[in-house]
């Protein structure tokens, strides 16, 4: 069961792996991009691309979709980023429900663990199987797996590297469920915090941060939502920046533009602006920026 990129490997190493997948469980189809054509999740197209049954369900607790689990009787139930199971489903297995999540549980439990660890500035995260629970991501943890944060890594960069590990981690979990060699530590609920999904609020700059602080949330918000601030009431979108070290004598917010650079004050420092993209423009560098729309030294970004 899942929707994403994200869970394209985890399915793609038990098929290679030949494992009897009874069948894939993803979101239905919706109108996307320009057309609005109906289009398949990236789960969906794998399923369809490698013949494997596909069931997309409106609604997880449908009786006809819940009675169709229950007559393929299978022995595990693999769920990665997808949505929150009832009860009525992740108990029907025989051996066991679990989960991917991609933080060191509990830390980062909710729906953004990526997005959320790099804005909080962590330089570590980690992977986490686990039984499915009553209350999401809370279950007994199978395996755990700890992985830097880069300096350089934005959500996407982490995105993928976690996708990779996790599906080995998957494979692996599967195994000790099948031989009856795994085990389930339970989670300490008095360590557990929070990831919750990312809002418009979550994007929205406030310049009155420290340049650190700017700079994790444009890196945990890249390249999927963005990072965004004002500019003559248009919104511009930063998707990557970089603390200059230089401090700062003007006050949060102002502009400080060159020829091919463009910086603007935070509380603390100077925070270099180097990939942007305006509404209803293409993304692009600075420097290409600079050459199509004007942006004055002594300027304010909201």
């Amino acid at each position: 069961m899942g929707t994403p990129e994200f869970a394209v490997p985890s399915l793609r190493i038990l098929h290679q792996e030949r494992y009897p997948i009874l069948a894939v469980v993803t979101a239905a189809e919706k109108p996307r991009g320009r057309g609005q054509k109906l289009s398949s999740t990236a789960i969906g197209a794998f399923a369809i691309e490698h013949g494997l049954p596909l069931l997309q369900p409106e609604s997880l607790l449908d009786a006809e979709f819940i009675n169709r689990i229950r007559e393929l009787k299978p022995d595990i139930l693999v769920v990665v980023a997808f949505r929150i199971l009832p009860p009525e489903v992740f108990r029907i297995p025989g051996i066991a429900s679990f989960n991917l999540h991609a933080s060191l549980l509990p830390a980062y439990r909710g729906a953004a663990p990526i997005n959320r660890a790099i804005m909080n500035g962590e330089t570590m995260t980690g992977l986490t199987t686990f039984v499915l629970a009553d209350k999401v991501d809370t279950g007994g943890i199978i395996m755990q797996q700890s992985i830097p944060i880069d300096p350089n890594d934005d959500a996407g960069s982490l995105h993928d590297r976690l996708s990779v590990e996790g599906s080995r981690m998957v494979l692996e979990t599967v195994r000790r469920l099948e031989t009856g060699k795994a085990t389930f530590l339970p989670q300490n609920d008095t360590l557990a915090t929070p990831a919750p999904k990312i809002r418009k609020e979550d994007c929205h700059i406030d310049w009155n941060r420290s340049a650190a602080s700017v700079h994790n949330q444009i890196r945990g918000l890249s390249p999927y939502p963005g990072a965004f601030t004002l500019h003559n009431e248009r919104v511009l979108k930063i998707f990557k920046s970089s603390v200059t070290g230089s401090k700062s004598t003007f006050s949060p917010g102002t502009v400080v533009a060159e020829k091919d650079s463009l910086h603007v004050a935070t509380a603390d420092m100077l925070l270099s602006l180097d990939e942007l993209q305006l509404e209803g423009k293409k993304r692009m560098t600075t420097a290409e920026f600079l050459r199509g729309y004007m942006v004055m030294t002594g300027g304010r970004f909201t």
